[in-house]
């Protein structure tokens, strides 16, 4: 038993070791404060110390946060003569050693940024393409501007590139180890420019959707808006319900997709509202549509009229030249619930689809060799009488003349803005890059049908046809149900960026994209989305095909089908 005097001595004792330990701890909560405050001031110092870049005009240099509030170092600057672009700098302590170009989309005209690659640790980078489109919308950059349709089709990007790699090497003391482009629709066709042009710049590319037969694309759009306004708007897809003489519904469309689901959503062994591959479906709008043919010389919105089951045909077939050779494919079967917002005007998208805010005014600045003029004031009127004699005088989009395309009167804006040269040699055989290219089989904004034959044509170009050898180096995914870039009925999200990395880096090949489809946020379809040639085959239980509980990836085998 201890004695009292014993007892204060150890009171003391005790209360003196925890005095000591909250002194120590109160000093180290200041020396670790002290220390963030001095590594923050440090990473603001590097990072505006890069508005002093020999060689590059940096307008802006300084600290600022993703959408996950993970702080990074922001750059801005300036290439000759328009170009913006901006550079996301992870610090020292997060970058992962990779450069990431992001893709655009549309004709651009803005600075796009990737916060989720940027707290993954990449360096990103991105421009406007050279050009504002708060002061020139649309395409009207374009008006009797050589250059700023060059920097828009092509330059931009490379500048772009070898700016960032400068900042990059500048900040980090080191350059990037692996470098990649990924991008979607004007992005895809981006990524493949640069495998062409400049087969240097990157280790890898992904490229979805690519918007590569970009003149074709943009005057295909046009002339479907021609083809449902003639004679009066009477072969349009859509109904005036209430008699006011405006088309206030289009279920048409949705009659036409139950139809070509009911005939084609199985063909794949598996009812799920997706069709897998659209080209193994013989829809006919002229048999399949035969009972819901209007009567009587009605016109409502449960029937189809001869005028408009040909305006139907006209979608799936796409133009023909003169002698009667295709321009460019029709829209692929299964993606009819899209028309309506992109190409067909009524109340619903306020008369002003899409397709004509994107391909409207494309002929009047980015398609002649000489721009024709300006677009009138109302796109969508066609009682308008285009000025010819203002200053500079109008042209409007129902003037266009689809053979145009065929007789080289768009030959140097192909040259610019087309990215279909098949030869891709100096990039996957000489720089040993890795391409992915995806697309998804119910896009109908940039239709699927030219992807597939372009990537046919890099494996005969570049690989003498040779598609084992190809597939070491380029592979294609052809996405069942999947709109534009994402969205529509079928699986349609995952990491575009990771299998690329995996392949650059440990030379694992991707055989499958495992995609999943989410509804509300809840996965209710998942399959592996296979290299092509192979698609994804049911192979799980027997009879449970149609089985929603089903439509996992390990009930799916990626198999080739004749």
């Amino acid at each position: 038993m201890l004695r009292n005097e014993e007892h204060i001595i150890l009171n003391y004792t005790r209360r003196f070791c925890r005095l000591a330990l909250l002194i120590g701890w109160a000093g180290f909560v200041v020396s670790t404060a002290e220390a963030q405050e001095m590594r923050a001031d440090s990473e603001r110092h590097d990072c505006e110390s890069l508005l002093h870049l020999d060689n590059l005009t940096i307008t802006y240099a300084g600290i600022r946060e993703t959408t996950e509030n993970v702080s990074y170092c922001y750059i801005k600057g300036i290439l000759p003569p328009a170009i913006q672009f901006h550079v996301q700098l992870p610090f020292p302590r997060s970058w992962n050693s990779r450069f990431l170009k992001w893709g655009d989309g549309g004709k651009d005209g803005d600075l796009d940024f990737a916060d989720h690659r940027v707290d993954e640790g990449y360096a990103v980078a991105n421009s406007n393409t050279g050009h504002d489109n708060g002061a020139e919308p649309g395409s009207s950059f374009g008006y009797d501007n050589r250059q700023s349709e060059i920097d828009f089709g092509y330059r931009a990007v490379h500048l772009t590139t070898m700016a960032a790699k400068t900042v990059i090497r500048q900040y980090y003391g080191v350059a990037p180890e692996y470098s990649y482009f990924e991008g979607c629709s004007t992005g895809g066709r981006q990524g493949l420019m640069e495998a062409q042009r400049y087969p240097d710049d990157f280790d890898g590319i992904v490229a979805g959707a690519p918007a590569n037969h970009y003149q074709e694309m943009n005057a295909v759009r046009v002339w479907l808006l021609q083809r449902m306004l003639r004679d009066d708007g009477t072969a349009a897809l859509a109904s005036d319900r209430d008699g006011d003489g405006r088309f206030d519904s289009v279920r048409k469309l949705e009659i036409l997709a139950d139809v070509v689901s009911m005939r084609c959503d199985g063909i794949d062994g598996v009812v799920d509202g997706v069709i897998d591959d659209p080209t193994r479906c013989d829809f006919d709008p002229l048999r399949d549509l035969a009972a819901y043919r209007c009567r009587d010389g009605a016109d409502t919105e449960d029937c189809f009229t001869a005028s408009q089951t040909e305006t139907i045909r006209d979608f799936y077939a796409g133009p023909r030249d003169r002698i009667g050779e295709p321009i460019y494919a029709g829209k692929p079967i299964g993606s009819e619930l899209q028309w309506a917002n992109l190409f067909i005007p009524y109340s619903g998208n306020n008369f002003f689809p899409s397709a004509v805010r994107l391909g409207g005014d494309h002929l009047n600045y980015l398609f002649y060799d000489t721009d024709p003029g300006v677009t009138v004031s109302n796109l969508l009127d066609l009682s308008i009488e285009p000025s010819k004699d203002s200053i500079p005088p109008e042209w409007a989009w129902w003037e266009f003349d689809i053979g145009d395309v065929r007789e080289g009167k768009g030959d140097i804006m192909k040259a610019i803005t087309d990215a279909t040269d098949p030869d891709l040699s100096r990039f996957l055989n000489q720089r040993h890059g890795k391409l992915i290219i995806y697309h998804g089989w119910a896009d109908a904004l940039v239709v699927p049908q030219p992807t597939l034959q372009y990537y046919r044509d890099v494996v005969a170009a570049t690989f003498n046809g040779d598609t084992t050898m190809a597939r070491e180096r380029a592979r294609l995914f052809m996405v069942p149900g999947m709109g534009h870039c994402r969205g529509g009925a079928g699986p349609d999200t995952w990491d575009r960026l990771a299998p690329l990395v995996e392949w650059v880096e440990q030379n694992v090949a991707p055989d499958a994209l495992l995609a999943t489809h989410l509804t509300d946020g809840v996965v209710d379809n998942e399959r592996p989305i296979c290299a092509f040639p192979e698609q994804a085959v049911y192979t799980g239980p027997v009879g449970g095909a149609d089985q929603q509980e089903n439509w996992t990836a390990d009930n799916f085998s990626c198999r080739t089908v004749p």
